[in-house]
Formats: C-alpha cells, sequence, structure tokens
C-alpha cells in the first residue's frame, strides 16, 4: 500500500546532482527556443526580401508600361495603409527603394539562383545601407558577398562601408611572406593589410599596455573586424624555451586555416627586427603547442604604421608565414579612398587596350 504523507512532514530539499539535471533540462529548452526563434527570424526576413522584390518589380515596370510618377506611387502607398492598417515599411520612399532594390540587383548580375541567395541572407535595413553608401557595381557585390559570409548585423554592414573596406582591400592587398602564401594558400582572403579599431577610443600616445587590454575588453568586435573563424585562444600566452619564459601578446585558432594565429602588437612603426621575436614564437608554438592535423602557425605584427618597401625587403627572405598589418584608431577619410580607388581603376582600363598591341611588337 502506497505510504501517504502526512502534513507536517516536509519534503527532503533537492540535492546538488537533481539541481544539475534541472539546470541542464531548463538550458536544454532556452536553447529549443532560441533555436526556433533564429529559424522564424530568418524565414521572416527571407519572405520580406521577397515581396521587397516583387513589390519593386511591379512598380517598376508600371513605371516602363504605365507612366507611374511620384504621385501615384503615394497614391499606392496610401491605399495599403488603408487596406492594411498599421502595416509598416511601405511609405513612398521605401516603395521607391524597393523600386532601386529591383533594378539595381536585376541589372548587375547574370546568376539570378546565387544572387536571389545572398540577398535573402541580409537583413533589408543591411540592404539600404548598401545602396545608399556605394557606388560601383563591384562595390555594392562586395559587401553583400561580406555579408552573407562573415554574418554581419546590420551595424557591422554600416560600419564596414564607413571604414571604406572595399577600398581598402582593394588598394591595400596583405603583405604576406612568401612561406605563408605558399603553405596557407587562403590566407590573402583571410587577413587584411589594416585593421580599423576605432571601437577602442583609444587616446594620442597610447601604451602598448593600454592597446592590449582595449582589445582584450572589446574582444567580441575586434573578432568581428578580423573576420569569419577567428577564435580567441589566450592572452599573454606562455611560452617556455630553455630556461627562459616567454609570452605571446594574443592566440587565436582560425577554423577555415586549420591553424594557430599569433598576434604581436606593436605601438610605434614597424622595424624588420620585429619579425624575428615573432618567428621565435611561432617556432614555438609550432614545437610545443600545434596539434599533430594542424597546419603551420600563423603570425601576425599588427603596428601602428609600417612602411610598405620596408615590410617588403623584410617578408621577402622570411622563412616563417607570418605577415605585417597596421591597426588604424580613426575610421579612414573614405572619400580619399574612393577618389585613389578611382584613379586605380582608370590607370586599369587605360593599360588593358595597350596589352595586345604589346604582343603585337
Amino acid at each position: 500500500m502506497k505510504r501517504v504523507r502526512a502534513p507536517h512532514e516536509r519534503q527532503s530539499p533537492p540535492t546538488s546532482a537533481d539541481a544539475a539535471g534541472q539546470h541542464d533540462g531548463f538550458a536544454e529548452v532556452v536553447e529549443l527556443i532560441q533555436a526556433a526563434r533564429e529559424r522564424a527570424l530568418v524565414a521572416v526576413n527571407t519572405a520580406l526580401v521577397d515581396l521587397y522584390w516583387e513589390v519593386g518589380k511591379t512598380i517598376s515596370a508600371r513605371i516602363t508600361r504605365d507612366g507611374w510618377g511620384k504621385s501615384t506611387v503615394s497614391a499606392l502607398s496610401s491605399h495599403v495603409q488603408s487596406r492594411q492598417p498599421g502595416l509598416r515599411g511601405f511609405s513612398p520612399q521605401n516603395l521607391w527603394r524597393m523600386r532601386q532594390f529591383y533594378e539595381t540587383w536585376s541589372q548587375q548580375s547574370a546568376d539570378q539562383a546565387e544572387l536571389s541567395t545572398l540577398l535573402r541572407e541580409l537583413p533589408w535595413s543591411a540592404h539600404l545601407h548598401i545602396l545608399a553608401k556605394t557606388k560601383h557595381p563591384e562595390e555594392r557585390e562586395f559587401y553583400l558577398r561580406m555579408g552573407s559570409q562573415q554574418r554581419w548585423p546590420v551595424r557591422e554592414v554600416a560600419r564596414q562601408i564607413d571604414s571604406a573596406l572595399f577600398e581598402r582591400v582593394v588598394l591595400h592587398p596583405p603583405k604576406l611572406s612568401t612561406a605563408l602564401r605558399e603553405l596557407h594558400p587562403g590566407a590573402a582572403r583571410v587577413f587584411r593589410d589594416a585593421y580599423v579599431v576605432e571601437f577602442l577610443e583609444l587616446p594620442d600616445g597610447h601604451r602598448e599596455a593600454d592597446l592590449h587590454q582595449s582589445l582584450l575588453h572589446n574582444l567580441r568586435r575586434f573578432l568581428s573586424e578580423m573576420g569569419r573563424d577567428f577564435c580567441f585562444i589566450g592572452s599573454e600566452v606562455p611560452l617556455q624555451v630553455g630556461g627562459r619564459d616567454f609570452a605571446l601578446d594574443l592566440l587565436f585558432f582560425h577554423r577555415e586555416l586549420n591553424c594557430l594565429v599569433a598576434i604581436e602588437l606593436k605601438i610605434g612603426e614597424f622595424q624588420p627586427e620585429h619579425l624575428g621575436k615573432l618567428e621565435f614564437y611561432l617556432e614555438a608554438l609550432d614545437r610545443d603547442l600545434r596539434k599533430p592535423h594542424e597546419g603551420p602557425s600563423i603570425g601576425v605584427l599588427l603596428c601602428a604604421s609600417k612602411d610598405s618597401e620596408v615590410v617588403e625587403y623584410a617578408l621577402s627572405r622570411s622563412l616563417s608565414p607570418s605577415l605585417v598589418a597596421e591597426y588604424w584608431t580613426r575610421l579612414p577619410d573614405r572619400k580619399l579612398l574612393q577618389a585613389k580607388l578611382h584613379e586605380f581603376y582608370t590607370l586599369t582600363r587605360a593599360a588593358t587596350p595597350d596589352e595586345p598591341n604589346k604582343q603585337d611588337n
């Protein structure tokens, strides 16, 4: 017969094991909810982008066929609001943006299937930043692809455009050692010549310790600036060689390249002797920390400034997979970079027709 507990008897308190099991169960439910919310947000965004594309396509066709103008589009906006009270996003201005969205991308890419997939992976607000702040088809497609690959939120899309990432990538490709290019062929796509860290809010005349601590305090934003697939491992990583102790500033792992990435910080201008210390650290990492299935470690010297010719000379004889990059504590002058990019494209186009003539001679 089942024993009935008397009213005055107390239930035994849960043990630590019971509490741990309960906590695991709660965490599992929260993860399920979060995953479902993320899937729902993706589905909603996909539906919105598809809708705005079709609305833009309709308006574009009506302008061409029926001569729709500003007054007609304004009337369309009012009509939508009357039929769908409280519905947001269909102001006259946004309707014109939908038309721009459709016309811009329908004329730009021949591979509409790939384009359709990429467009759905960015939120509408990110598309508005790209349309408003870019001028050239190559630039638009660059930010579309980068936003999709790196999974940038809207704020990061706007920030990368403001930091002139496209201009910097085209004008200043990363300076890599020959060993790095040979051992990691994909490194040129991963690393940059300069990293913009204006979010650190470092004062002029900052110390190396200030830079180090600010990067750690803003690690998530620094990882976003570095790019996808970087994983933070540690700071001031101890390395023991012989009877001496050393400390590596920052250590990361890159999933695509499958290797450790060591970063040494320098608040001054790059000096050739800096490479010697970095190469020493890479040797220590490969001998003592690298796993058998991982590739050779990569070293990054992150300096406040550098002379490109000095860097080229220093890296030309380097036997280690390494590179030299700058950190910028202020957003660059985007208009100046755009002017340089225009000059670069002009010179490139001017040089292209001459190549067949040289062959004919």
